[in-house]
């Protein structure tokens, strides 16, 4: 209808400018024309002058002397035309124009116009189109509707305690009398809580394809401008809308960009933020209650969000969305390769085996990798081969075989990873080793990869302990090869990914007996995330340096003292990874054996296979044990 009666607009307002063009086009000839009295204009004929005269009513259009263009108005006596017949002059007669309508439109024309202009604006301004002028206070709010690539609850795996949840929302609100008569209630709102990548947004899409109702998205942040009340009229808006369609599903994704705790940050909070939140507040609970309108809400940042948003009344359930344990991300792999055509050598449960601590945004990148490998070098199927390729690309980075090292950079990365190698597999409680290598790949110069057996949800202190050890591993090897002053800055990363080891052992796990089972992660870290200052006394301060000093020092020694004692297997492994560039880990226990790493080639297809990636599909990993390191060697922080 809106769109009809703008369509209208548009056609009165391009013929009202049509009339007034043709209108000014009239009389256009009569403005060029010089205006001369009646007398001139009779002197004129006499004179025999004028060689043509026009007469329109009461006017007479003449081309006089030097043929310039005169007009004149006639009395209403005049007896002209037979004069100037008998001088021999050409008249012409036109039809006199209307004095009525068209003169009062002439008139009015104008003021049509501007009439017109100001109610268009208005119409814009007051919402005519939600995009207008003063469109900002209306909700941004869309309804999903997926006729094209709809997602259902069979697209969602490895997450089936959160999709049961969610799937008894949409039960509810197909046959609410399956619950209402036994005095149940449907929820006004369930929470998604869980890391990047799970799978929130996902599952909010396959509520809108299950549901059957409308359903309604936004983002936290849309309802956030510069301007205060903006968000809560925004906010107000959306739940109008929500109510004339209800029973509907309202999914706010990123809800934390609106609904952090009021009066914290600098400077007291931000009031329109503020006042957007207490709006939805009493919008999802106050005194008028929302019947049918169930709010979704996804975030990863659960900690800053205001207490009275998380109350029972306002979201009844918070779902976790862990990442997937190995079930899941086998089932997440299967939903994900349905389009892709796989090799027959394939297993898609190894593969869910070798990745724990993937989210399902990260299996979904290795699945689409794979087949982005096994197009490049114009394959038919997705190989087994080309999952181990796609999953060194995303976990460790391309190759940099066009980097130039010289053998000296060379042998020092060599030695440096055989260090980590060398004490990972001395260690029982660290992770078995997957791989290593010291071609570089993306900011690395080498790296070994470590792979946990089963997913890993705690941490032990002799675990912590023995994983200091492996981390300070490449230092000491430096050392124990070319002496305290040679060794290089590769350890900076590994440094540093120690020292936060140690610090979440001292300040937030109690691991330390001189520190005690205190937590002073926050007291560092500042109440509500404000980084103020370390508040703690400067002798508690001293004595967690202290410890942390002392856990990695010990870590350092404890790698040391494995490294002397296994120095023949560390040299043989160096010098294999020199050779070979990149072993797996039973390669890597054949080289320390003194055996060639590949037992089923012969001499000329080891020396091939040694310049190509291991065929063998080894038990991927879940992050390299070894930083990345940038061009200058330097190593980088480990992404948590």
């Amino acid at each position: 209808m809106g769109n009809a009666r703008n369509f209208a607009f548009w056609i009165v307002l391009f013929v009202l400018i049509l009339a007034l063009f043709n209108l000014f086009s009239n009389n256009s000839s009569t403005m060029a024309s010089q205006q001369v009295n009646y007398s001139e204009f009779v002197a004129a004929v006499d004179a025999g002058e004028v060689t043509k005269a026009t007469i329109d009513g009461e006017t007479v259009r003449y081309v006089g002397a030097e043929g310039k263009v005169y007009t004149t108005v006639l009395p209403g006596d005049a007896e002209i035309t037979n004069r100037l017949i008998d001088q021999g002059i050409t008249v012409e007669a036109e039809r006199q124009a209307q004095s009525g309508f068209f003169s009062l439109l002439s008139l009015l024309l104008p003021v049509l116009l501007l009439i017109g202009f100001w109610f268009f604006m208005m119409n814009r301004m007051q919402g005519g189109g939600r995009g207008g002028a003063m469109g900002f206070g209306k909700s941004k709010a869309k309804m999903l509707t997926e006729r094209e690539g709809r997602v259902t609850f069979d697209d969602v795996a490895g997450i089936d305690e959160a999709k049961e949840e969610l799937e008894e929302i949409v039960e509810f609100l197909r046959n609410p009398q399956k619950f209402s008569r036994l005095g149940g209630k449907i929820p006004k709102g369930a929470l998604l809580v869980g890391p990047p990548g799970t799978g929130k947004t996902l599952l909010a899409r396959a509520i809108a394809g299950e549901a059957g109702v409308p359903f309604f998205t936004i983002s936290g942040s849309d309802f956030v401008e510069m301007f205060v009340g903006v968000g809560a009229s925004r906010v107000r808006d959306m739940f109008e809308q929500a109510k004339k369609n209800a029973p509907c599903i309202v999914f706010i994704d990123e809800i934390d960009a609106v609904g952090r705790s009021r009066g914290a940050g600098y400077g007291g909070g931000n009031d329109e933020r503020e006042q957007t939140l207490n709006q939805l507040l009493v919008e999802m609970d106050g005194f008028e209650s929302n019947e049918g309108v169930i709010i979704i809400a996804a975030t990863n940042r659960k900690d800053v969000l205001d207490p009275a948003l998380l109350r029972p009344g306002r979201f009844d359930r918070q779902v976790t969305v862990p990442n997937p344990d190995i079930k899941g991300r086998e089932k997440i792999l299967n939903v994900h390769a349905r389009k892709v055509p796989l090799g027959p050598d394939v297993d898609l449960r190894l593969i869910a085996r070798g990745t724990p601590g993937f989210s399902g945004a990260d299996l979904a990148n290795l699945v689409n990798e794979a087949a982005l490998t096994a197009a490049r070098v114009g394959r038919r199927f997705v190989m087994m081969h080309d999952f181990e390729q796609a999953k060194d690309r995303v976990m460790m980075g391309a190759e940099r075989r066009s980097m130039v090292l010289t053998d000296e950079q060379k042998a020092h990365t060599a030695y440096h990873e055989a260090g980590h190698a060398i004490v990972g597999l001395s260690l029982p409680k660290c992770d078995p080793v997957y791989k290593a290598t010291i071609i570089p790949r993306g900011g690395a110069l080498g790296m070994v990869v470590s792979l946990p057996e089963m997913d890993r949800l705690n941490w032990h202190k002799d675990q912590c302990e023995q994983q200091l050890a492996m981390t300070m591993a490449g230092k000491a090897a430096e050392i124990l090869k070319w002496g305290e002053d040679e060794v290089s800055n590769g350890p900076a990363g590994d440094i540093m990914q120690a020292s936060q080891l140690a610090r979440a052992m001292v300040m937030r796990w109690g691991m330390s007996d001189k520190v005690g089972n205190i937590d002073y992660a926050e007291a560092a870290e500042g109440y509500s995330g404000n980084t103020a200052g370390f508040s703690v006394s400067a002798n508690t301060k001293e004595l967690i340096e202290e410890e942390v000093r002392r856990f990695v020092q010990s870590g350092y020694e404890r790698a040391k003292s494995i490294i002397e004692e296994r120095r023949d297997d560390w040299e043989r492994l160096a010098q294999g990874l020199l050779e070979y560039e990149t072993l797996t880990g039973d390669e890597i226990k054949r080289v320390i054996a003194g055996e060639p790493p590949h037992v089923d080639d012969d001499e000329s297809g080891s020396a091939e296979k040694a310049d190509d990636e291991p065929s063998v599909l080894s038990i991927p990993k879940t992050r390299p044990r070894k930083k990345p390191r940038d061009d200058n060697g330097e190593l980088e922080p480990e992404p948590t």
